[in-house]
């Protein structure tokens, strides 16, 4: 083990697990090579905690959610992360990880309710617990949901890895002199108004000194590297 033990909380993105043929449903050698990376984490004696999104398989702000009612849409895309839960953590018990899913709507044939304590002392045991269905309210994203299960469980940094490399000076897909930042404040963060994150879950690792690291998702090894503490993408503290 490169470093000493951590405690942290993984936010993956959903749409990073979808098939990038068709650019939706889920790619079984994108989970398969995440729960890997979560498993061998675990093995080297970290404890992860995971939040992973619904986008792709359904998002409220979508094409599909126009017309329809807010809080019905948001439940919905609620529903979509717990499809993505249980088939990470099949993936990451093959890997020879237990692994929990927890729940916050209450679904008991399929995972357990999400209580604090449990979860607590899952991770303490050994096993990875992924955080399903974000926080159970309409209105709040799962980026919110992570940094608020990453302050429950007392986590040591939110990891947040998606499908940019971190956090730019500029749109690089604009700017061609765009810089990657090694490191940014919350307040600069908010102010700029940067889309990497809402500003609900940057205002509360802010109120709670939770650091936040911005790295990319597919890229080998990333995961196992921003859970081991070493320099990856963006910081943001």
């Amino acid at each position: 083990m490169t470093g000493s033990p951590r405690r942290v909380l993984l936010k993956l993105s959903g749409e990073a697990f979808a098939d990038p043929e068709i650019g939706y449903g889920i790619s079984s050698e994108t989970v398969r090579v995440v729960a890997g990376e979560i498993a061998a984490s675990q093995q080297a004696g970290h404890q992860v905690g995971i939040v992973v999104g619904g986008g792709n398989i359904f998002r409220g702000v979508s094409v599909a959610a126009a017309g329809m009612d807010q809080v019905n849409a948001d439940y919905m895309g609620m529903l979509a992360t717990v499809i993505n839960a249980l088939a990470l953590r099949d993936a990451i018990e093959s890997h020879g990880v237990e692994c929990r899913v927890q729940s916050a709507i209450t679904m008991q044939q399929l995972a357990e309710p999400y209580i604090r304590l449990r979860a607590i002392r899952h991770l303490e045991k050994g096993r990875s617990v992924i955080f399903a269905a974000g926080s159970g309210n309409p209105f709040f994203t799962t980026d919110t949901a992570a940094a608020l299960r990453a302050v429950e469980i007392g986590a040591e940094a939110m990891l947040k890895a998606s499908k940019v490399k971190g956090i730019y000076s500029s749109d690089p897909e604009i700017d061609p002199d765009a810089r990657l930042l090694g490191q940014i404040s919350y307040m600069d963060f908010i102010n700029a108004e940067l889309k990497v994150m809402d500003t609900t879950a940057v205002t509360l690792c802010m109120d709670n000194d939770m650091p936040i690291v911005v790295f990319r998702l597919l890229d080998e090894g990333n995961i196992l590297k921003a859970v081991e503490g070493e320099p990856i993408g963006t910081t943001v503290s």
